[in-house]
């Protein structure tokens, strides 16, 4: 066990990753801790969609996605472009709203009438309502993806620990300057928390609350299909892609809610959850309703009321950064790390107006938000006999 470094960061999926690498590039003595191994959560079981024109941290995200790979010196699997698959027209309402603020940043969106759609993708049906070719974002593999954000690390002499659970922040003089784990005490200068659906947990150890409800991501991935153009095609409330080898990866709500008694993940998957998935791919790609489902996986996501994520610097201790992406962290995570890196180093980020994503606008949330919103597990008993998504939340 090391004895310290300049900055820990509790988490080891993408964004505290992405974290670790900017400070590392910026010469800062850093060590990743996380309870398991990186990406094991929702950064290795996402879809790998970056497309998010509606964060403030959307530029930067475009910016920096295609020039990853060099960065970092290893492949994330990138590939740019995306293509919305519109099944009904109140897809098609939605996907403009998208659109909207897209065109509005500079962005360029190309309409697909279904004919032109289908050219993109032969496997949507005859009736589907349209569609829009993105001329930006794209996806990447999160798996390949966190592996490359940890290598890099690495190289840049940045410490990694895996199978460290935090169970303590000692804080004197209004600042952090120790995270205790279950391996030893990790002395600091300053403090990144970025555990994802377990944030809540580490930051209530400083007396800080911050508001997230944890539910499991859910992911099928199909048997081998020819490639398409733009294997980033996705809608119907599904996020997704192709992947090199023809497979396709689709997951998206509604989640299932789940309780995070401990630092523990449950990992079975959700049956139920999982056939909805598979109904809803075939609802958007019929020709392909024959494709088998080989396998699934299940991480854990986190969603904050407003569905927006925490990016901020705590006044108190006033060297404690957080974060918790509400269900993006994967496809921002080049820009938000970029963003972290600069709020511990510098107080601000000097590229994107973060004032909208502080903890401060949560102030007077009631106590029991969560059941207000209805954004609480199934009992035993409420579980319904038969179960196809109804009843959980997006």
């Amino acid at each position: 066990m090391s004895s310290g470094a300049s900055v820990v960061v509790i988490g080891g999926g993408a964004t505290g990753l992405s974290t670790a690498w900017w400070l590392c590039r910026e010469g800062v003595p850093v060590t990743v801790v996380e309870k398991g191994i990186v990406g094991w959560e929702a950064s290795g079981r996402n879809g790998g969609g970056a497309t998010h024109p509606a964060s403030p941290l959307f530029r930067e995200e475009q910016r920096l996605w295609p020039m990853m790979d060099e960065l970092l010196g290893y492949p994330t699997e990138h590939q740019p472009m995306r293509i919305r698959v519109c099944v009904t027209p109140g897809q098609l309402a939605l996907a403009e709203h998208g659109a909207a603020l897209a065109e509005k940043q500079g962005f360029r969106v190309e309409r697909l009438d279904p004919q032109a759609l289908r050219e993109l993708v032969p496997w949507v049906g005859d009736d589907v309502a349209g569609g829009m070719l993105l001329h930006y974002g794209g996806h990447a593999n999160p798996q390949r993806t966190v592996q490359a954000y940890a290598w890099a690390i690495q190289d840049l002499g940045g410490t990694i620990l895996q199978h460290t659970t935090v169970t303590g922040i000692r804080v004197q003089g209004g600042k952090a300057v120790a995270v205790e784990t279950d391996q030893g005490v990790l002395g600091c200068d300053a403090v990144v928390v970025a555990a994802g659906p377990h944030t809540a947990r580490i930051t209530a150890m400083l007396g800080v609350e911050v508001p997230v409800a944890p539910a499991r991501a859910e992911m099928i991935v199909t048997e081998p299909v020819p490639l398409i153009r733009h294997g980033g095609a996705d809608g119907n409330g599904l996020y997704g892609r192709q992947t090199l080898r023809g497979n396709l990866a689709y997951g998206g709500g509604p989640h299932e809610w789940i309780e995070l008694a401990d630092a523990r993940t449950p990992r079975p998957v959700n049956s139920p959850v999982v056939r909805s998935l598979a109904r809803r791919l075939a609802e958007m790609f019929p020709r392909l309703g024959h494709v088998r489902v080989i396998r699934s996986w299940a991480g854990v996501i986190e969603n904050t009321p407003d569905g927006r994520p925490i990016l901020d610097r705590l006044e108190d201790p006033s060297n404690v950064v957080i974060a918790t992406m509400s269900s993006v962290g994967f496809g921002l995570s080049p820009a938000s790390g970029h963003a972290l890196a600069q709020l511990v180093v510098r107080g601000r980020c000097d590229f994107a107006d973060l004032t909208w994503l502080k903890l401060a606008r949560f102030g007077g949330l009631a106590a029991n938000w969560r059941e207000h919103a209805g954004w609480v597990p199934w009992s035993a008993a409420e579980q319904p006999e038969s179960f196809d998504g109804a009843g959980v939340h997006s």
